[in-house]
């Protein structure tokens, strides 16, 4: 079976191409790109480099822009499935979703009225197990947003490595907060995957922070040998 990814650039969507990778065929990644910052569908911290993280994964890359409001940002993502559909022939769509049921019920009624599988590989995943599989199958991610308490600004950037897990695991037990980020609490970046040819070396970047709520954005990258 063909799949389309939605794709974000995140460790949640990348890690779900990877485990539809080993059952299925990816034919390619969807993206929409929401204008707004706060879009309750769509990942949008760096977004602009997931046509370079395509490039490094080998896979063609569907991209619709959408102005990111509330539910009318549905139509784009259809849009963006039927062009899918159209150049590459998916018969069904992979999501990273683990817990969001906003997200995820929208996604499944419109794979229904497209007559396209959806398949949901993270869905009620145990977080500690994935995190610990992220890790060891050679994800590397960084966190490049920000949004609650306890994430100061020293947080922007940080590879999410067995150290940083651990941190994350304090964090979430004291401030009862997702182990995983899905509750909005963090944002991630990919550099390197499984999958991925090369690996994406990033050179400069700027940071904007106040209050518990940063952005790291990456200004310029290059792919480099792994």
């Amino acid at each position: 079976m063909k799949l389309g990814v939605l794709f974000s650039g995140g460790k949640d969507s990348l890690f779900a191409c990877w485990k539809a990778m080993q059952h299925e065929e990816v034919a390619c990644l969807v993206t929409v790109i929401s204008q707004n910052p706060e879009s309750y569908m769509f990942h949008t911290p760096n977004i602009h480099l997931a046509g370079l993280q395509a490039e490094a994964a080998g896979l063609p890359l569907v991209e619709m822009e959408t102005a990111g409001e509330k539910e009318a940002e549905l139509l784009d993502l259809k849009r963006a499935l039927l062009e899918a559909m159209d150049r590459f022939g998916i018969e069904g769509v992979v999501t990273g979703t683990i817990l969001s049921v906003y997200q995820a019920t929208r996604i499944q009624r419109l794979c229904r009225e497209l007559d396209l599988w959806c398949f949901n590989p993270l869905w009620h995943v145990n977080q500690e197990t994935y995190m610990e599989e992220l890790i060891s199958s050679g994800f590397r991610v960084i966190i490049v947003g920000v949004f609650s308490c306890p994430f100061d600004a020293s947080w922007l950037g940080r590879e999410i490595d067995r150290r940083t897990l651990d941190e994350l695991r304090r964090a979430a037990k004291k401030y009862q907060i997702t182990l995983t980020g899905e509750g909005g609490e963090f944002e991630t970046f990919v550099i390197d995957a499984p999958f991925f040819s090369r690996r994406i070396a990033i050179e400069e970047v700027s940071r904007v922070y106040q209050n518990y709520n940063g952005v790291l954005r990456i200004e310029r990258v290059e792919l480099v040998e792994k």
